[in-house]
């Protein structure tokens, strides 16, 4: 590859770095595959964090008593911050140093998950995660940066991309099975407490065997750009949970509306104007490229919140055990995994278009099905669904990312690696906030109150199922039954819906992709990319 390839405005995960400037890392070949090692372990640091909560939020909900709207924040604020931060983190790590930002984003995420371990509070509980989510955004970019530095030949590369691939599916996979064996025997806190030993095994073996890369003219870092993106993407999204839960009628709601538009709204035009934006936002104007991106969005936005609200629906309605609601939850993360690796030989039979479409419709699909789940049905038939929905989101992730990289310029990779990575995290923290609001505003409305309920029960009771759970567990006999059983279907009449309505998004995307891709023509450059510079997917 020619040094012609840099990139100023990209992140530093794509950047070319000259091969001579990494240090002996580089040079010797154990030594790189023993930094790999490490790198590995910074990236199941996040993977398992991003999934281990989710089967301790009825826990949470118990012990806290969040309100619907915390309990929701508890669940996304992680990766709002993450997908608001990306992009700005890796540009900072040009300036500061990879190796150091990833050590200094590693400390912090050692500090934010003991202050989530012992948070007193649902607030300061929110506030630990979106600290572990800003630790998370220096972690990831610093990470593929590195990966560049230590493994100049491409094949190396290759094989070194996929194992950090691999690396963050397992994290993911094994975040719900980590946290049912911890919840067996711990309280909660334990799902936290469990970084603390990979963040010491980091600091102490990143120090002595990572090497140090920086970018040698790496241009001004927008601060600006940074404020403005983060700033964009939590005003709105609190303004759409909000009206969901509360309407429309509330102050605050119209304030953060207005706040996140027209900060994503400055957002955009200050990328179009910087000579060395944050991120290239003329790449949208290519319609290959939007219509990959909107496909890994939507489809993460699909699953992650159908899957958060099942994992309570496993624990709270059907009385599985952590470990065993992990469990019930493993055949959408295998089914991933095994259509990332069939998504190539897929394209190549049926072409992008109809592998991409089709995706996306037989997601919805599956979705669909989830939509008639009750307390009774069997599992054998929610794990198949569960199987099948991970399967082609795994082919749809996979085939949308190669399909980014394809649609932009090499001289733009970086920039659009940076933008499938981003779509990846904002499309499940949205895909939590609007099953969640859905859920949540269905299940108050169809919750009745028994009589002889208190009211201040009856108000508890309308926060959230694990709080309905907990506040049935304190009323004498046949109140705290029929207590149970209306949240219980509430919930599940809630979580119905949500699939339903995540079924019939995932199928109206897969006409929109069908449409966009056959319009629009495939705009690259004439040199193709090295193989290892396609092999970037998350999962």
């Amino acid at each position: 590859m020619s040094a012609d390839l840099t990139v100023p405005q990209t992140t530093s995960a794509y950047r070319y770095i000259q091969p001579g400037a990494q240090g002996s890392s580089s040079q010797n070949p154990r030594a790189r595959w023993m930094a790999l090692a490490v790198l590995v372990v910074a990236v199941l640091l996040v993977a398992v964090d991003a999934t281990v909560l989710v089967l301790a939020l009825p826990f949470i909900s118990e012990s806290l008593n969040p309100s619907a709207t915390q309990l929701l924040w508890i669940g996304d604020s992680y990766s709002f911050v993450i997908a608001g931060l990306l992009v700005s983190m890796g540009s900072l790590s040009d300036r500061i140093g990879r190796k150091r930002l990833l050590l200094i984003g590693a400390a912090a995420f050692g500090a934010a998950s003991l202050i989530g371990a012992y948070a007193p509070s649902a607030a300061w509980l929110i506030a630990a995660r979106a600290l572990l989510g800003v630790a998370g955004a220096t972690i990831m970019p610093s990470t593929l940066s590195l990966i560049r530095s230590l493994f100049p030949d491409d094949r190396e590369r290759a094989r070194a991309i996929g194992i950090w691939g691999a690396a963050a599916t397992a994290g993911a996979a094994a975040g719900p099975l980590v946290g049912g064996v911890l919840l067996e025997h711990f309280w909660w806190g334990s799902v936290f407490l469990i970084n603390i030993p990979l963040v010491a095994v980091l600091l102490v073996l990143g120090h002595r065997l990572l090497p140090e890369s920086r970018d040698p003219k790496p241009g001004a870092w927008d601060v600006l750009s940074v404020v403005l993106s983060l700033v964009g993407i939590i005003g709105a999204v609190y303004a759409v949970k909000e009206a969901a839960v509360s309407g429309l009628a509330r102050p605050d709601v119209w304030l953060a509306a207005v706040l996140g538009v027209g900060s994503l709204t400055a957002f955009w035009r200050r990328q179009l104007r910087l000579p060395m934006p944050l991120l290239d936002v003329r790449l949208f104007a290519h319609r290959r490229f939007t219509a990959a991106v909107l496909a890994a969005l939507i489809a993460l936005i699909g699953l992650s919140g159908v899957v958060f609200f099942l994992s309570q629906y496993f624990q709270l309605v059907r009385g599985y055990s952590p470990l065993q609601a992990g469990l019930a939850d493993l055949p959408a993360f295998a089914g991933s995994t095994v259509g990332a690796l069939a998504a190539a030989s897929l394209a190549g039979r049926l072409g992008h278009r109809r592998a991409l479409a089709g995706g996306l419709l037989a997601m919805g699909l599956g979705l669909g099905v989830l939509g008639w789940v009750d307390a009774s049905t069997s599992y054998l038939l929610i794990g198949a669904a569960f199987a099948a929905i991970g399967l082609v989101e795994g082919v749809v992730y996979a085939l949308s990312t190669t399909m980014v990289l394809d649609a932009a310029p090499a001289s733009k990779s970086g920039a659009a690696s940076a933008v499938s990575e981003t779509a990846y995290e904002l499309g499940t923290a949205l895909g939590i906030a609007l099953v969640g609001t859905v859920t949540t505003a269905i299940y108050r409305s169809g919750l009745v109150l028994p009589a002889g309920v208190p009211a201040s029960s009856g108000a508890a009771a309308e926060n959230s199922l694990g709080a309905a759970v907990q506040t049935a567990h304190t009323l004498p006999g046949e109140a705290g039954q029929a207590l149970l059983h209306t949240a219980r279907t509430s919930f599940v009449h809630g979580m119905n819906i949500a699939a339903l309505l995540s079924g019939v998004l995932l199928t109206l995307a897969a006409v929109l992709v069908w449409v966009l891709l056959g319009r629009g023509r495939r705009t690259a450059v004439a040199t193709e990319l090295p193989a290892s510079e396609r092999l970037t997917a998350k999962r």
